[in-house]
């Protein structure tokens, strides 16, 4: 047999090659000169050689397709099935690319295949040609379809339209539904239909542990079948007798509601379930002008675009979250029966569908995840950059190709420093300065400016922490002074020196170094942990001024991390804390992704249990402070004494695993 298809090297249309080549035929595929290419690798897949895979030139918004007389003239009277799978399936395109190629393409194959002589004419058009049809679609509908407002059902309506009215070769309809990856493999070759979920999903797996129940959506039922479905099915179907002028819909007799396909990927993904979905038809009491006007408030549109940019879902596809149609496949099972083709349960292929999209398909796998493709050629300041999170950091960006602005309070230091990051070959710019003090950090902030321009990242790491009981602090006000003057004040100094040039060029990232005890209110920290919330607050006060003008910032509430630091509290010796390239980690990933916040799970629970149940979580808290003593006043002249640690107090640690106590 001699079969000619458009569409014959997207998705479906390769699949569809494969069981057309099986039969024995040989295959005429519509490409553009320069799409030719793609011919070789089908071909290869295959196993077949030009003589049974034949490109044939031309384009589908041309007239006769826009072949040449002498090749429509060879095949004409040869093709036995001509499949029409050309179109364009994507719902943000604009209309009038879906219309010259949905309605206007389809007008040309058409007529191509009636000048060919073609016996046969398969059309796949889509369940979208029902529009939002409220209640059961019949194969036998097509006038009763409802809500064709968005242009992708409009034109498919409309395509389809063309075929029953004009198309004088007998013709067969398939309406697929929401085609998605092999059953077995899981290929797929775009992001589309359920795929829009999967970074949410996604990114609640790296949130969340996998037994956390989670609230969700309910929805209505979307009508998803795999790629082998609908190519094994199409296949029989075409080769069947007496069923032209038919239509047959290629879908799943019982389809799953949004909330319940979310949670199978959920399963797949090993992602938290949806424990709770609500059902939007429940707000069906709400009046509709309300409803309409609620979603047009400016803050109610930011709101949901913001989200759904975040998750990379299109706004079209939220319209089918309560999609209303069923669709009756009766035809299709009269024809399939016996044959063994029929549409597998979801739950038996989604690992395959995830799995292929998260090695293949996942949008973060094209972006540039290093910390070179962020910073290279950009002026990063560091603060408190000498030791510790700072130099382990400074040694990074530096490694990363980095303008490096470093500043700390010794020269001295700072000069070893930046000598032995420009050995490295690092672009290292270091400034002294006392963050401590105000006059001071407004001349590193005029400093820096004037030799470099702008910064492009900020991180605010230069700190102050003590570590005493509040009933030993009665005289020593002092401490509360300074520690808010250097982690608070100094900071807040430098946001405000640096953020205007970021405001003008609509581009900067702060970065803080907080610590977990902000979310776990740790005792005998009251002074540091004062401090490190007063930045928290100012930050997020900031951010919501400035979050349209793309002036990022990112609070890491850092655990325990074994700095100089924390060196006078001997007894930290013995309890588990981070590395300082650990740490460095953090903020690299902090510079990378540039999310709000970045915090350990135990902060994470420990903030959560301070808001839900507060007394449990002074409980804990006031348990540690009695497991653990104040440190010994030093002695001017002796070594720190090193405390004795009890296994009670290592296990306490261990399981509260980078909480200061």
């Amino acid at each position: 047999m001699e079969y000619f298809l458009t569409g014959g090297t997207g998705f479906i249309g390769r699949f569809l090659v494969g069981k057309l080549l099986a039969r024995g035929g040989t295959v005429h595929l519509l490409v553009r000169e320069q799409s030719k290419y793609k011919l070789d690798a089908i071909r290869e897949n295959w196993g077949v050689d030009e003589t049974r895979l034949k490109a044939v030139v031309g384009d589908l918004t041309s007239d006769n397709l826009g072949i040449d007389a002498k090749t429509l003239e060879a095949l004409t009277g040869k093709v036995d099935h001509f499949f029409h799978l050309a179109a364009v399936y994507d719902m943000s395109a604009d209309e009038e690319a879906q219309q010259a190629t949905n309605i206007d393409g389809t007008r040309a194959a058409i007529n191509t295949a009636d000048i060919m002589g073609a016996k046969h004419f398969h059309h796949v058009s889509s369940i979208a040609a029902a529009g939002l049809f409220k209640g059961i679609f019949r194969e036998d509908m097509f006038e009763e379809a409802g809500k064709l407002d968005h242009p992708y059902l409009m034109t498919k309506h409309e395509s389809e339209k063309v075929v029953r009215e004009e198309c004088k070769v007998p013709y067969r309809i398939y309406r697929p539904g929401m085609v998605i990856g092999h059953s077995e493999t899981g290929v797929m070759d775009k992001i589309d239909g359920p795929y829009y979920f999967f970074k949410m999903i996604q990114k609640i797996r790296r949130s969340l542990p996998q037994w956390f129940p989670t609230i969700g959506i309910e929805g209505g039922r979307l009508n998803i079948v795999p790629v082998d479905y609908i190519v094994n099915a199409m296949d029989h179907i075409a080769h069947a007798d007496g069923e032209d002028g038919k239509c047959f819909h290629l879908v799943d007799s019982d389809p799953y509601k949004v909330g319940e396909v979310l949670n199978i990927y959920s399963e797949a993904g090993h992602a938290p379930k949806m424990g709770m979905r609500i059902d939007s038809r429940m707000f069906g009491f709400i009046p509709p002008f309300i409803r309409q006007s609620l979603k047009n408030l400016p803050p109610v549109k930011r709101l949901v675009s913001a989200i759904l940019d975040d998750m990379g879902i299109p706004r079209s596809v939220m319209s089918f979250i309560n999609y209303p149609t069923r669709f009756d496949s009766r035809e299709t099972e009269r024809v399939l029966q016996g044959t063994g083709i029929e549409v597998p349960r979801l739950e038996s292929y989604a690992p395959a569908i995830w799995d292929y999209w998260e090695r293949h398909l996942d949008p973060d796998l094209f972006k540039d995840h290093t910390l070179k493709g962020r910073v290279e050629g950009k002026v990063c300041v560091i603060t408190g950059a000498t030791s510790g999170i700072g130099l382990a950091t400074a040694e990074k960006l530096a490694e990363a190709g980095a303008i490096l602005v470093i500043g700390a309070r010794t020269q001295e230091t700072l000069d070893e420093v930046t000598e032995s990051l420009k050995a490295k070959g690092g672009n290292v710019h270091a400034y002294q300065c006392d963050f401590s003090d105000m006059d001071d950090c407004d001349r590193f902030v005029k400093a820096v400016l004037a030799d470099h321009g702008h910064v492009d990242v900020l991180v605010n790491n230069a700190g102050r922490s003590i570590r005493r009981s509040l009933s030993l602090s009665f005289d020593r006000f002092h401490d509360f002074e300074r520690t808010m003057q250097l982690n608070y004040f100094g900071s807040v100094r430098l946001i405000m020196g640096f953020t205007p040039s970021m405001l003008e060029r609509k581009s900067g990232h702060v970065i803080n170094i907080s610590s977990i005890g902000v979310l776990t209110n740790a005792p005998r920290f009251s002074a540091y942990v004062a401090s490190k919330s007063a930045l928290d607050s100012f930050s997020r006060c900031a951010a919501a001024e400035w979050s349209d003008q793309n002036v990022k910032f990112t609070t890491i509430n850092m655990p325990l991390v074994k700095t100089p630091m924390i060196a006078p509290t001997k007894i930290y010796d013995s309890v588990p804390t981070l590395s300082p390239e650990e740490a460095a980690d953090l903020v690299a990933t902090a510079i990378i992704k540039r999310p709000k916040r970045i915090a350990t799970r135990l902060g994470t629970f420990a903030q959560v249990l301070h808001a839900v149940v507060p007394k449990v979580g002074e409980i804990v808290m006031n348990t540690g402070y009695r497991m653990f003593p104040d440190s010994p006043p030093k002695v001017e002249g002796e070594p720190a004494k090193k405390q004795k640690v009890s296994s009670e107090q290592v296990a306490f640690a261990a399981v509260m695993r980078g909480i200061h106590w």
